[in-house]
């Protein structure tokens, strides 16, 4: 492996969504689109401009970033054994099986069949535009103009353009938002390069978001490189790993888009009910489901008690914490909405790193030494978070325009959510999916999923059963978010 200094980040080419995230931009918007001219396209993304992710004192008061599906990047004209260099996930898209729709809880009333948008093939959607800005009236004004003057090259999708509410501290349920994120390694400090971790580490290598930089496995995710006379205009970067090559994929991200229906009045409902309508009591099973408080968005395992490496002052109490002092999930539930999401573990348990404290264990003596292993390491598995909530208005529908990026989807988004959110046997459990975003269904074997359990310290486990699905799945789809060089290659092909 090279001894040579990584290069610096090119900030510059990245669009600024996966840096930033606009927070300070509270309304959004993100258009469904097909292509309808290749030809015309070209023209309109060649004219456009997209907003980086360079740093800009003050911050853009306006961005645009723009994202495109597999096979809307055939349609623009890129050549189908280049679009086959991306990950299998994508090429095939979120909804193209039933094993995939089987592994992700799409089944149901999450059925891609039933989706508003992007469960055929003919409703995927080619080209997303994502529009930021500070007001209702300002988006408004933007999505007209960009309508108007691209009427030739695309062609909007039923649904149209997915509008968010303003954004705020809470999700829908009414719980802080946004609180857990990985803290990307910017500066490249992290060694590129496979080895053993035995804490929890907050701060995740920058190939795990980005393609065409050196993941937590020390190495360079496939993406689709190309000899340089497929890049007469020097377009693309060149890549690390391979520097005779051009790398479409560098500085791009996939974006992973679902559009997730809540059943607000129904969550509440059902936990008045089953808490015999004790406010007090609702309330705390509530949060015993999320496993953070309503009010403070507090860890129920307490806030910050354990430090975490990277973590900003202002969010060790709600975000510098592991699991470890709570093994047995007496304080968070081992099957709560943000137990399930980001374990918080390492690749080994705890004490792995003594040699002694290794082989006692190894040998059947001290702490079980299976219990830590029915969670796979947290570091492969982290996802960055950009999704924004919709809806809100009496008698219209509410949800989350769940957005995350990744470098990796199988790896990140399918993993976390078929494994960790849908899995029935996280952890240890039976007969549990996550509280929030369980689809109900029976198991393949036939056994309920529609339980969650509380420990309780001094008796057996409360078990609450019957569980309404809460979360409803209305669309979505894979996407691709070119770095800018990539867009500017894109914008100048020719048919062919």
């Amino acid at each position: 492996m090279s001894t040579a200094p990584p290069r610096a980040v090119e900030f510059e080419d990245i669009q600024g969504l996966v840096r930033y995230g606009y927070k300070h931009l509270r309304q959004a918007c993100f258009l469904l689109l097909h292509i309808r001219d290749a030809k015309a396209a070209r023209r309109w993304l060649a004219a456009t401009r997209v907003t980086s992710a360079q740093a800009s004192r003050p911050p853009p008061d306006t961005a645009l970033q723009v994202a495109f599906s597999a096979p809307g990047l055939v349609k623009l004209g890129l050549t189908k054994d280049v679009v086959l260099g991306f990950s299998p996930e994508f090429v095939a898209g979120m909804s193209s099986d039933a094993s995939r729709a089987r592994r992700l809880g799409d089944l149901g009333a999450n059925d891609p069949g039933g989706w508003r948008w992007g469960g055929r093939s003919y409703d995927v959607p080619h080209v997303m535009l994502m529009f930021y800005a500070d007001s209702a009236e300002a988006i408004d004004a933007w999505l007209a103009g960009v309508l108007a003057e691209c009427t030739e090259a695309f062609l909007p999708l039923q649904e149209g353009c997915l509008r968010t509410a303003t954004l705020g501290p809470t999700e829908p349920f009414g719980f802080l938002d946004g609180i857990s994120q990985p803290e990307v390694d910017w500066d490249r400090r992290r060694p590129a390069r496979d080895e053993e971790q035995f804490e929890f580490s907050n701060r995740t290598c920058l190939g795990e978001f980005l393609l065409g930089y050196p993941n937590e496995y020390g190495a360079y995710t496939d993406r689709p490189l190309l000899e340089p006379g497929r890049d007469p205009r020097a377009r693309l970067p060149r890549a690390e790993d391979l520097p005779g090559k051009a790398d479409l994929g560098r500085n791009g991200s996939y974006l992973v888009l679902r559009q997730l229906e809540q059943d607000v009045g129904g969550f509440w409902q059902f936990l008045d009910r089953e808490a015999g309508a004790n406010l007090a009591l609702r309330r705390q099973l509530a949060e015993a489901m999320v496993g953070r408080t309503m009010d403070k968005g507090e860890p129920l395992v307490g806030p910050g008690e354990e430090s975490i490496d990277g973590i900003e002052t202002r969010n060790q109490a709600l975000n510098g914490f592991t699991y470890g002092g709570d093994p047995e999930g007496l304080r968070c539930p081992m099957g709560a909405h943000i137990r399930r999401a980001n374990p918080r573990n390492a690749d080994l348990p705890p004490g792995w790193d003594n040699p002694l404290a290794r082989l006692w264990r190894r040998l059947g003596f001290g702490a079980d030494p299976r219990r830590p292993d029915l969670v796979a390491s947290t570091r492969f598995h982290r996802l960055l978070r950009r999704g924004r909530k919709y809806g809100g208005a009496p008698g219209e529908a509410t949800g989350l325009h769940f957005i995350c990026l990744g470098a990796n989807i199988a790896r990140q988004f399918e993993f976390v959510q078929g494994a960790w959110m849908a899995g029935t046997r996280f952890d240890g459990l039976s007969g549990e999916a996550d509280p929030l975003l369980g689809h109900r269904l029976p198991g393949l074997d036939g056994r309920p999923t529609a339980g969650f359990s509380i420990p309780i310290a001094t008796g057996p486990d409360r078990c609450i059963a019957g569980l309404p699905q809460f979360v409803t799945v209305q669309g979505g789809a894979y996407f691709f978010l070119p770095g800018l060089g990539a867009l500017r290659y894109l914008s100048e092909m020719e048919d062919t």
